[in-house]
């Protein structure tokens, strides 16, 4: 396994549990994914989630992707730091890509869309077969 194909898993199953942690308390979410690809992997929100402040204040952050087959499935995990992107070309091209967005209110010049990624990590793929074997870590 590599990162295409950390890439590829998570493309294909976009919906994902974002764990954040605030005063020493996990939380747990589901967020669906914007996109992923050799530079990592995109999520936007609003900065009146609370969401947002966590990763303000500690950007250590765990992604689990997964996909669901006649056993009990096969997870991706993703760990790293989160990195906001504060650029108006990405903002206008989230905006593009999720025009849902913009119903909300959100918009490319104002404060409101949080966009951030994991550029560099460690993921995992975990699957039931393989559940007492060593993880095989891949770095990105």
């Amino acid at each position: 396994m590599n990162l295409k194909d950390c890439i590829d898993f998570a493309n294909e199953n976009p919906v994902a549990w974002l764990a954040t942690s605030d005063d020493n308390q996990a939380h747990v979410r589901a967020m669906a994914m914007w996109y992923a690809d050799e530079t990592g992997f995109y999520f936007q929100s609003a900065t009146m989630k609370e969401l947002v402040n966590q990763i303000i204040k500690n950007p250590k952050i765990e992604i689990a992707f997964f996909k669901p087959d006649e056993g009990t499935g096969t997870m991706l995990r993703v760990e790293g730091l989160a990195e906001i992107i504060d650029d108006i070309k990405v903002k206008e091209k989230c905006l593009e890509d999720r025009p849902f967005l913009k119903s909300l209110g959100l918009t490319a010049d104002g404060d409101e869309l949080f966009i951030f990624n994991i550029s560099h990590g460690k993921a995992h793929f975990w699957r039931m077969e393989t559940n007492l074997d060593p993880k095989e870590i891949i770095e990105f």
